[in-house]
């Protein structure tokens, strides 16, 4: 389960400062009737933006076969009650909300003393659930590897940090990456924290990443995306060859699914405009500068793809799931659901799930989660959650329209952060629990987790006892990069990558 994000306390005002919790006013008890049980009142929750050492210590890096790699951890997810939950026992809860794990699981975690409910550990699952109840579970935590490319700080002043991000690293926290991030790995190793994400990148996206250091930098830049003053450039390598003429596409753009990270062009999708022109061509592929004048979900890679040029190695929109012609000209012949059925099974026959960033499990435990996966329109990323920040970059979306319609966007809304509290377990030896004394204090009574796990296995986690394909650092690349940043004042570039240089050999 999920932590609600950030955001006003219950009596509507805010904490003044970041990364703490202020206690509510003891209210007056009220008499209880025989047996009922007493639920304490919600606690403030921060609207601080940042992560601290306490966040960073949770575990550590070390790189093997050019990937980076994080030791796994112990972790609390955190929610208190959905309205929905409300007169419902936790075991009905589980069985219906979270079906990734078989109920003996969690019956088994609360035996060891994972499962709290207001603090105090939970005996019994048939307990029924009430208004402001705080839940807590302790997983062990395995995150997948990214590339060991090294995060390049290509500018710092007063105001901003701009960083070169590679392929395959998520902007900040979202679904099973949280250290291997950008905003951890600026936090662990450059000591960089409080930032406002600017703009964002899909995971697999490489390029100029932008934050700001002050809220007043960020409500500056943020009018200049209303306002439409700020000009971003991608370069890409496409399949065939690419005309030589300048390329406009605006064809709209539907999301098929936030869990996976889909979408496709259609006419029911929102209005968005791409502009194209071709670099160079090798007799095979093409390189090509791409001007997006909106900020839609995947945007680039749907309209390359429904042009007939899709990016040489995207892991989604250059698949044999599309159909022969690979989803050129909006032809799939496939409905929705047969398409994300195709792309899995493509992916699973190839043992590549973890490049899309999700699992076997996540794929099983059913909903949508909007919050993770690299599609969406997500909230300002750095500004969330800093217990599980669930939140997750798409490419570059923010969007002027949208915000303009909806200024508080970035406000949290805690029914959305609904999200397995368990980690991605199957055919669990669940007696061993009854052997292993030592698993309730995972977490303690603060609820600090981390570096116990490093090195030990875990009854509950098959992860531990599982072998992972590692994806080759290859594979962790696309050719999609953001070259270019450019606003009032300001204009920030990267070097042009390898793979769209002139003389680059397939």
């Amino acid at each position: 389960m999920a932590e609600p994000g950030p955001g006003p306390g219950p009596d509507g005002t805010q904490d003044e400062e970041p990364g703490k919790e202020e206690a509510a006013p003891a209210p007056k008890k009220r008499r209880l009737a025989g047996g009922e049980r007493y639920v304490p009142p919600p606690r403030k929750l921060s609207t601080g933006v940042s992560f601290g050492a306490e966040h960073f210590a949770e575990t550590s890096y070390y790189f093997e076969g050019g990937l980076r790699k994080v030791r796994p951890y112990y972790f609390d997810f955190r929610t208190y009650c959905k309205g929905r939950w409300v007169g419902r026992s936790l075991l009905h809860v589980f069985g219906t909300e979270f079906r990734a794990q078989p109920l003996d699981f969690y019956r088994a975690a609360a035996r060891a003393g994972r499962l709290r409910l207001n603090e105090e550990p939970v005996r019994d699952l048939h307990i029924v659930l009430k208004n402001n109840d705080f839940l807590r579970n302790t997983v062990h935590r395995h995150e997948p590897p990214v590339t060991a490319q090294p995060l390049r700080i290509l500018a710092e002043d007063e105001e901003v940090v701009v960083v070169d991000k590679p392929s395959s690293l998520p902007v900040h926290p979202c679904g099973r990456f949280r250290h291997n991030t950008v905003i951890f790995i600026l936090g662990k190793e450059h000591g960089l924290t409080e930032l406002h994400t600017l703009h964002r990148l899909d995971r697999m996206t490489s390029g100029v990443l932008m934050f700001a250091k002050t809220a007043a930098v960020s409500k500056r830049i943020d009018e200049q995306v209303r306002e439409r003053q700020l000009e971003k450039e991608y370069v890409c390598r496409v399949v065939g060859e690419f005309p030589e003429h300048e390329v406009v596409c605006e064809e709209p753009i539907l999301v098929v699914s936030y869990k996976v990270g889909v979408c496709r062009v259609d006419p029911k999708g929102k209005p968005c405009k791409t502009i194209f022109q071709r670099l160079s061509y090798n007799g095979k592929t093409s390189v090509v500068k791409c001007l997006p004048r909106t900020g839609r979900t995947h945007q680039i890679r749907v309209h390359l793809q429904y042009l007939g040029h899709p990016i040489v190695n995207d892991p989604i929109y250059n698949m044999e799931a599309w159909g022969p012609d690979r989803g050129k000209g909006g032809k799939i012949g496939k409905t929705d659901e047969e398409l994300l059925k195709a792309l899995v099974e493509e992916h699973r026959s190839k043992q590549s799930l973890e490049i899309l960033g999700i699992s076997e499990e996540d794929l099983g435990s059913g909903g949508e989660n909007k919050d993770c996966g690299d599609s969406g329109d997500r909230t300002k990323a750095a500004e969330a959650d800093p217990i599980n920040g669930n939140s997750c970059p798409a490419e570059d979306v923010k969007d002027p329209e949208r915000d303009a319609k909806n200024p508080q966007r970035d406000e949290k809304d805690p029914e959305r952060n609904v999200i397995a509290a368990c980690p991605p377990n199957s055919d669990t030896n669940l007696e061993a629990l009854e052997k292993d004394k030592e698993l309730g204090s995972c977490g303690n009574q603060d609820g600090q987790t981390g570096q116990k796990g490093w090195d030990e296995k875990d009854p509950l986690c098959v992860e531990c006892r599982m072998s992972r394909r590692d994806p080759s650092p290859k594979e962790l690349v696309m050719f999609l990069h953001a070259l270019r940043y450019k606003g009032a004042g300001f204009e920030y570039c990267s070097s042009m990558p390898e793979w769209a240089m002139d003389d680059w050999e397939e």
